[in-house]
C-alpha cells in the first residue's frame, strides 16, 4: 500500500515539474515581447523623438 501511494507521489511530482516547465516557458515568452522595441531591435538603440529624454519613459 505504501508503495503505491509513494509511486502515485512520484507521478504527481513529475506532473507539477512539467507544469512549472511549461510555465517558466510562457513567463520567458511573455517577457521577451514585453520588453521586445517597436523596431524589434534588442540593443536598446531604438529611434526616440528628437529632443525627449529618457528619464520617465514608461513602456
Amino acid at each position: 500500500m505504501e508503495r503505491k501511494q509513494e509511486q502515485a507521489m512520484q507521478d504527481r511530482v513529475k506532473e507539477l515539474q512539467h507544469q512549472v516547465d511549461e510555465l517558466k516557458e510562457l513567463v520567458n515568452t511573455l517577457l521577451s515581447v514585453i520588453v521586445e522595441e517597436p523596431d524589434g531591435v534588442h540593443t536598446g538603440a531604438a529611434p526616440t523623438p528628437p529632443g525627449q529624454s529618457m528619464m520617465q519613459v514608461c513602456m
